[in-house]
This record gives structure tokens, sequence and C-alpha cells, in this order.
């Protein structure tokens, strides 16, 4: 069966049941926030996590990526630990954890416990196989022209164990980021969703695992960034999303973005 005909659309179902209904290996990227610990409990919805994990798997290209921003929530004053369990469970399904990667958020809410301020998610990585794509965003060297030799220590005119000239380099200006991504929060045109992560993330992700006319899947797709960012970079996509009032949110934005982007 193909899937083209669900291209470019926020389907308002059940996203397990949806997922079903695709064929194998037809997804490049899958990148979500889905509801976690005491909130599985979505505007009367449950999350039957397992069961979603193993049709991602099924559903996922050879070389594909799923990209699960998740954290724990806090009860009885101490962490739940479900996004690490979360984790194992993908490893069992046959995922990669590619890379664990952090989402450090800029300005947190604060809050009055007996433990420093929580101002991060984890964004799991997870590729089927070694990831196909993987265009890194790169960032300014602090120590950008810095002579260096091959083992990594510095070099100078001084130094008497200089190696020859032809074994050193030089840094770049540019370098690989690390995979701790800092975001402001809350500043998404209005979506009317309780909690819409950053464009940017979304953005960052999409360009880091995706190359344009790849298919980028979101089954817990809220208020439509996933779908939104996905347009922007050239990529076709498909959402999902249980609770009618977001998916109409969502529409309107893909609507709005598409007007926008006939403009130019």
């Amino acid at each position: 069966m193909s899937i083209e005909h669900l291209l470019g659309k926020v389907h308002n179902c059940d996203c397990l049941e949806f997922m079903k209904q695709l064929p194998d290996k037809c997804i490049d990227l899958t990148v979500t926030s889905p509801p976690y610990d005491n909130l599985r409990t979505y505007k009367g919805f449950v999350f039957d996590f397992e069961n979603i994990a193993k049709q991602l798997f099924r559903v996922t290209k050879d070389g594909g990526v799923v990209v699960w921003v998740v954290a724990d929530a806090t009860i009885n004053g101490s962490e739940t630990g479900t996004s690490f369990k979360q984790a194992l469970f993908f490893k069992e399904c046959g995922f990669n954890l590619h890379d664990t990667m952090i989402y450090a958020k800029n300005s947190y809410m604060p809050l009055t416990h007996n433990r420093y301020e929580q101002a991060f998610e984890y964004m799991f990585v997870f590729s089927k196989g070694r990831p196909k794509t993987f265009n890194p965003i790169m960032v300014n060297s602090k120590t950008a022209g810095t002579k260096r030799n091959r083992g990594g220590s510095k070099a100078n005119e001084s130094t008497y164990a200089e190696r020859k000239r032809e074994e050193q380099t030089v840094v770049a200006d540019k370098k690989q980021a690390c995979n701790v991504f800092f975001y402001d929060v809350g500043k998404n045109d209005k979506t009317g969703h309780n909690a819409p992560f950053p464009e940017e993330l979304c953005n960052d992700h999409i360009v880091s695992w995706t190359n344009p006319g790849d298919v980028v899947y979101d089954p817990f797709i809220g208020s439509g960034t996933t779908a939104k960012m996905a347009l922007l970079n050239g990529r076709k996509f498909i959402g999902t999303e249980i609770s009618i009032e977001y998916c109409e949110i969502a529409n309107k934005r893909i609507e709005a973005e598409r007007a926008q982007l006939k403009l130019f």
C-alpha cells in the first residue's frame, strides 16, 4: 500500500491504529514529544507506549531515525525514571540508541522544592541500523586558527616537542555542534496547545536526519509544529492527532504556512 495519499495531512485518529495501516519501512524520520507518566491519559485518551514503539520500528526505514523528546514527571518529590525505561524498550524493539541529546531551556519555570530547577528534557535519538543521513549543525569554533599537532596538543614555536610543520593542523572556523541544544521556550506563534516544543528544535532535527523530499512523521503532532517545519524545509510530512481540537489548530497552521510559501 502506498502512503502518497496520506502525505501532507494531519489525520484525526489514534496513532497506533493509523500506523497499523502503514506499509513497512515508509518513514524516514519521526520527531515527536509524547505524553508521559501521569500525562499518559491525554485529553481522556490512553497512551499505549509499548505498542506504539513497536509500530514505529516497523514503519521506520532502514537507516531512519526516531527523535523522542520526553521528560519525567516528579511524584512525591522524585523523578519517575520513565524516560529511561522507554529508551531501553526502544532498544528491545530493535532500535539503536544512537544519541542521548539534551533539550536545555534558556528560561525555565521556577518551583519550590528541595532540588535544583528542572531545565531540560531528553531528546533520545533512535536509529534503525546506521543512520542513512546526517547533516550536522555547525557552530563557530572558539579556537579557530589555533595550530595543533595530530596528537591533539597545541604546537607552537617554543615547544621542544613540536612536530614537523606538515604534521600540524589548524582549527577550522566551524565545528559540529554538541549534543546539548539550547532553546527559548514559549516563542512559537500562538498555537493553543499547552506544551508545544520549540520550532527550532523540530527544525534542527529535520535538517540533521533527513534530506529534501524525505517523509517526516509525528504521531502526537499537537498544534502541528513538526508539519510546519517539514514544509519549510522541503520535506513531506504525515501527522496524527487524537484530539479534534488540536487537529483543527494544526491544520489551520499548516494551511497558513502553505499560503505564505506561495507568496515567495
